[in-house]
């Protein structure tokens, strides 16, 4: 794992634990897929609605955020919810 999908992944985690009942339980996975990283993130699951939002609004936000930042290291990161 490289130095940018760490922080990357710390971004996301810090995100979803904001918007989580169960901030414990949030976990997110950087899994290298070529030339882009899909950030896989595990959530509670009474909170997997939170983190998607009405339509996929909360999704969809976070994923704007972090094609954003990812800008910065000139690299790909996907986000994956993980529904257990």
């Amino acid at each position: 794992m490289t130095e940018s999908s760490g922080d990357m992944r710390a971004l996301v985690e810090q995100i979803a634990q904001a918007l989580v009942d169960a901030p414990d339980h949030v976990q997110v996975t950087a899994v290298e897929n070529g030339e882009a990283t899909v950030l896989e993130l595990r959530v509670d699951p009474a909170d997997v609605g939170k983190v998607i939002g009405k339509q996929g609004r909360t999704a969809k936000s976070i994923r704007t955020i972090l094609g954003a930042a990812s800008m910065k290291f000139k690299k790909r990161y996907t986000l994956d919810i993980i529904e257990e």
